[in-house]
């Protein structure tokens, strides 16, 4: 079927006949196993349908969304964008958006991050990180460090760098096992200090010592990989792990940046500052793709005096200015504001809801950190019905495995998480 050029949106009977006869979506079958609803329209923390109904967002778009949408400021930096220029080669070119949204990154992180390398998508900006481990240890005289360190249950990405990081059994990526890098991997995490498992993580880097780069991590919560959150104690002897071992300490905060935990970064429940750290996601508030790995002057001067000359990476659409732009805003949004309020708010509202979840059959654990709540079952969710069932309290939610979870809008209402948290409570009753 030929889609005709029109000036309106496409009926969305139509619409949805297009979709499935052309239209792959993330991890399913083409053509789709069911018809995904059609949005029309996205303001503040609601999705418009084509039938009029309105869904509060527990997702925030894969956590990217934290101010919402059509925020003012965003919908400004955007146009104001467009004004000026659309997109400029990165190379051997610089430009205003590219340099201030590196300035502030360079503000808000840790101190010994003080070099910024643009990256288009949160799993691109793994894939440089680990590229600035093995150049630093072929800089180093290491040629043969060519592994990462990390621990079961984590999730990094899907190109095929960060795949190898992931959990290789039990996550999205147990399909690629062979064709993947092997890398070396610790046990997950504990979810209480235990110090035992540091002398295990110990144990473990000093038996590879010999074969590391460096050792990546999502700091204080493991996010797609089984939404596990765990002590930020662990990640010191990590740190301690790699001064040790002359490692290159990468934290993924990605998904926990910009405060979704309660922390402006997680690594500062922790006290310390890795060699590298990966952000995207809320980076640019959900409006365009963007991520960054900021990194020290040690990891970057070895990389740059190194046999390449310089690190070996540079997307197309590295730095865009519009991204840039709207980036830059999204930092100066979230700071004018009490985000570490509301994620307080968010995550003592979820608690509240998620209360009854407690004493449902098939419900293994409840919890809640920053502006995280999850529901972990004793088996796999249902999806359809799960979501069918959120839907029926006007709430959209993604569950996936034996989990139903939520990330809200920064900025949702107080009646809104409480629609949520009764939401999730349906998709687990149901799923």
């Amino acid at each position: 079927m030929t889609s005709p050029v029109t000036s309106g949106p496409v009926p969305a009977a139509s619409l949805r006949e297009l979709d499935r006869a052309h239209v792959w979506h993330p991890y399913g079958p083409m053509p789709g196993r069911s018809d995904p609803l059609v949005v029309r329209s996205a303001q503040g923390v609601r999705l418009t349908l084509d039938d009029g109904r309105e869904l509060v967002d527990g997702m925030s778009s894969w956590w990217a969304s934290v101010h919402g949408y059509r925020h003012p400021a965003l919908d400004d930096a955007v146009v104001r964008a467009t004004g000026s220029m659309s997109h400029v080669m990165f190379g051997g070119l610089t430009h205003d958006p590219g340099v201030a949204i590196a300035e502030r990154l360079v503000a808000i992180t840790p101190e010994p991050l003080q070099h910024v390398f643009l990256a288009d998508s949160g799993s691109v900006s793994i894939e440089v990180a680990i590229k600035m481990c093995l150049q630093y240890q072929r800089a180093r005289g290491r040629p043969d460090r060519t592994r990462m360190m990390t621990w079961r249950g984590g999730y990094h990405g899907d190109t095929f760098a960060a795949m190898s990081v992931c959990d290789p059994e039990g996550g999205m990526h147990a399909a690629w096992s062979g064709f993947l890098p092997r890398q070396v991997f610790a046990d997950r995490p504990p979810s209480m200090f235990d110090p035992a498992y540091d002398e295990h993580l110990r144990s473990v880097a000093e038996a590879h010592a010999g074969e590391l780069a460096g050792i990546v991590v999502e700091p204080v919560v493991q996010g797609a990989g089984g939404m596990r959150f765990h002590d930020p104690r662990h990640l010191r002897t990590l740190r301690e792990i790699a001064d040790a071992h002359d490692l290159v300490l990468v934290f993924d905060e990605i998904a926990t940046g910009f405060g979704r935990t309660g922390t402006l970064f997680a690594a500062e429940q922790a006290g310390v500052s890795p060699d590298v750290m990966c952000v995207g996601k809320a980076l640019t508030g959900g409006y365009l793709t963007m991520a960054a790995a900021l990194c020290t002057s040690a990891v970057a001067t070895a990389v740059s005096e190194g046999e390449a000359g310089g690190l070996m990476h540079g997307p197309t659409f590295m730095a865009n200015p519009l991204a840039a732009t709207v980036a830059a805003a999204s930092v100066d949004e979230l700071l004018r504001r009490d985000w570490a309020g509301e994620v307080a708010g968010l995550g003592a509202g979820l608690r509240e809801a998620l209360a009854p979840a407690r004493g449902l059959p098939g419900v293994r654990d409840v919890r809640v950190l920053g502006g995280i709540g999850v529901v972990q079952l004793d088996h796999p969710v249902d999806v359809p019905a799960a979501q069918a069932a959120a839907e029926g309290v006007g709430v959209w939610l993604r569950p996936f495995r034996d989990l139903v979870y939520a990330m809200p809008p920064y900025v949702t209402p107080a009646d809104d998480v409480l629609r949520i948290g009764e939401a999730m409570v349906a998709a687990a009753g149901a799923g």
